[in-house]
Formats: structure tokens, C-alpha cells, sequence
């Protein structure tokens, strides 16, 4: 079958469309955005690309640096329409399936197109704040009802979005809750045991969403000296996070590795540092089922999670498998979690064998993999 995906270039979506390589399914990616290049890393999917500018002229980020305001005038001339440029793919591919990958970027862009071509089977992949957080993203009650009047099939990653969907109107084919990236590869050779851990690992997402400035200001608010003998780790790291902890004197002396927002590490990388981690400090006002959750219980580090329309309690138990965060802005709140949890070794040590197991049961990449290709399959045969 031919499967045509809207999405953002987007590390879990890569990893999601990975899961039908050598399915047999000829996979089509539409990219909403057109940015950066082809991507190698799903390089047996057809990428559509290049879409946007009807003229790339000389020096045109030199000029859109320079001359913003001028830019911004040219570009509304000089580039394409995405709905007249999907309706045009559509026609040109005939796919069986289209898929959308979170909606106000991947989905509403395409929606007067899915409008037109109802025989085509239409899934709707909510992702992160999608749904959660629609209101504050710019979106009205009434365009994410048309939008999910439209959609045929819904995949979320947690059972709270598929309770907003329903609230929101959505009545046809509930496929069920996946992780966004398709599920989580966990190489437990890497996962060290409780007395081995020697680090603490911190999102740094803060963007306005991501609170990881908040962490950071907690951190603060706990005694040095029982936090002096671990190695601290922010990646993902925001720049107000990056100048926070260059400009706090309380950091000096201790060991913290920063990893920048841009720069790359690799997703075994990653998980490696999780699987040596005591714990694993994630926090915002609004998420979908985070998958670097899932991921640092996959590797054995205890969360310390923010709990946005309860989504963080489907998979944490307060004070049995995890901590959850009620309040992501009190640092004081914060402060206090990561002193229980640090303290309270044989929790850790229980959780770390109970959310272990959880993951290898429930998020396994390669038991997914099944589930994901056999969900294509039953969407194709009931438009048959």
C-alpha cells in the first residue's frame, strides 16, 4: 500500500516510519515545513522536499538576516501554497492511507485537502501539547472539532488526549496508545544497578513549555553536600538554561556536562547516560506522555516528572515507581523531591526493577513493531 505522511522533520517521527521499513509498503514522507535536506537516515522513504520556494535567488539567507522586513514581503510571493502543493501530491502518488503527525503544524495545513478526498482513509497522530494545550497554541474549539470530524483513525500517546479527542468531538476508530517514536530500544547491558548509579540527568527544555530553569533554580535549594558526588547532566539544554548554570555560583564546584539544544547525541548515548543516572528530572506545563520518560524508566533511572493533565500519572505512581511534580514552578516543591528521592535508596532500587520491567512489556520497540505494521494493514483493509 502507498502511505503518505505529513509531518515536521522530527527525531521521533524518524524513528516512528523506521518501524515499516521492509514492511513492503512504498512510505511517502511530505515534509510541512520543507526544512533542512533529505533525510538519510529513512532513506528508502520517497521524502518530498524543495516544495516551498518557487525561486531560492542568491544570497537569500544573507538576505533575510539583513533586510528581514523586505524578506518577509518577497516571501509572500515567493513561496508555494502548502494545501495547493499536498492536493497536487495526492493527486500525483494516489495514496491509500494519509497519515498526519500533530496537528496544528502536520494536520490543519492539510485538512481542506482531506476535506476533498473523503474516500481516502485519514489517521491523526497526536503528539506532545497537541491536544492538551490547543487553547494556548492558537487553535479554537471549533477548528480542532472540524479537524477531528475529518479524522478517521486516531493514535495518541496517552489515554488523557484520547479522552480530549472524544470531548472534542471525535467519534470514528480509536487505533490505540502508542509512544510517538514507535517504541523504546533498550539495550540492558547498559542499565547499571542502584549503587552504580553516579549521575543526575536533567531535561533542558525551556522554551515556555519546558520549566527546566525551574529545575535548575531548585537544585539551588538542595544541600551541596548531597548532591557533590554525582555528575550532573542537561542536555537538550535551552540557551537561558546554558547562560543560567554558566552564571550561578552554586555550579562551580560541582560536575555538570551541558548538552546544547543543537547538538547532536546520539539516542544510544543517551540512554547509556540514563542507565548510569540516580534520577531523571523532566519538567513543564504541558506534555504529551514524554518518550524521555519512558526512556530513562526503560534505563532504570528513577523520574522526577511534571504531571500536565495528569498524562505523567498513567505510567508513575507518586512515591512508588517515581515522583510526580504537582507544581512545575514551585522550586521549592522541586527541591524537596530530589532530596526524597536521593535519600530514599531502596524506593529507587524497587522502582528501577518495577519500571524496567514496565517498559520492556508495554513500550518494547520490537514487540511495537508488529502492532504499528499490522495497524496499516487493518486501516487498509476496512477502506477496502
Amino acid at each position: 500500500m502507498k502511505i503518505l505522511m505529513v509531518s515536521i522533520p522530527n527525531h521521533h517521527f524518524f524513528q516512528w516510519v523506521d518501524q515499516l521499513k521492509a514492511s513492503g509498503h512504498d512510505v511517502i514522507w511530505f515534509d510541512a515545513s520543507d526544512g533542512g535536506a533529505t533525510v538519510e537516515r529513512i532513506n528508502w522513504v520517497t521524502q518530498i522536499k524543495g516544495w516551498k520556494l518557487k525561486w531560492d535567488f542568491p544570497m537569500r539567507h544573507t538576505f533575510k538576516q539583513y533586510f528581514p522586513k523586505i524578506y518577509a514581503y518577497l516571501q509572500k510571493y515567493n513561496e508555494r501554497n502548502l494545501t495547493a502543493v499536498f492536493e497536487k501530491i495526492v493527486q500525483e502518488y494516489q495514496p491509500d492511507i494519509v497519515q498526519s503527525f500533530e496537528m496544528r503544524l502536520a494536520g490543519l495545513p492539510v485538512l481542506a485537502v482531506m476535506q476533498k478526498y473523503h474516500s481516502i482513509p485519514f489517521i491523526y497522530s497526536s503528539w506532545g501539547s497537541d491536544l492538551f494545550y490547543y487553547e494556548q497554541l492558537g487553535i479554537t474549539q471549533s477548528t480542532v472539532t472540524s479537524f477531528l470530524e475529518r479524522v478517521d483513525y486516531l493514535v495518541t500517546d496517552c489515554q488523557r488526549d484520547y479522552n480530549i479527542a472524544v470531548a472534542n468531538g471525535f467519534r470514528n476508530a480509536f487505533l490505540g496508545v502508542y509512544p510517538g517514536n514507535g517504541g523504546i530500544a533498550i539495550d540492558t547491558a547498559k542499565i547499571k544497578d542502584c549503587e552504580q548509579r553516579d549521575t543526575l540527568i536533567i531535561k533542558g527544555y525551556d522554551d515556555g513549555v519546558g520549566m527546566a530553569s525551574k529545575v535548575i533554580d531548585a537544585l539551588e535549594l538542595v544541600s551541596i553536600a548531597l548532591i557533590q558526588s554525582y555528575n550532573i547532566v542537561v542536555y537538550s539544554a535551552d540557551a537561558s538554561v546554558v547562560h543560567q548554570l554558566k552564571n550561578k555560583e552554586y555550579f562551580n564546584s560541582l560536575r555538570v556536562r551541558v548538552i546544547s539544544r543543537g547538538a547532536f547525541i546520539s539516542n544510544p548515548e543517551l540512554l547509556a547516560i540514563m542507565g548510569q543516572s540516580v534520577l531523571h528530572i523532566g519538567n513543564s506545563i504541558s506534555d504529551g506522555m514524554p518518550n524521555a520518560l519512558l526512556e530513562a524508566m526503560g534505563m532504570g533511572a528513577f523520574p522526577i516528572q511534571s504531571n500536565p493533565g495528569k498524562v505523567s500519572e498513567e505510567v508513575i505512581e507518586n512515591r512508588v515507581n517515581g515522583l510526580l511534580i504537582k507544581n512545575p514552578l514551585d522550586i521549592q516543591e522541586i527541591a524537596n523531591s530530589i532530596e526524597w528521592a536521593i535519600l530514599n535508596s531502596e524506593v529507587r532500587a524497587q522502582a528501577q526493577a518495577y519500571n524496567v520491567d514496565l517498559i520492556q512489556k508495554e513500550y518494547n520497540r520490537t514487540i511495537l513493531k508488529k502492532k504499528i505494521v499490522a495497524l496499516y494493514q487493518q486501516v487498509y483493509l476496512k477502506a477496502d
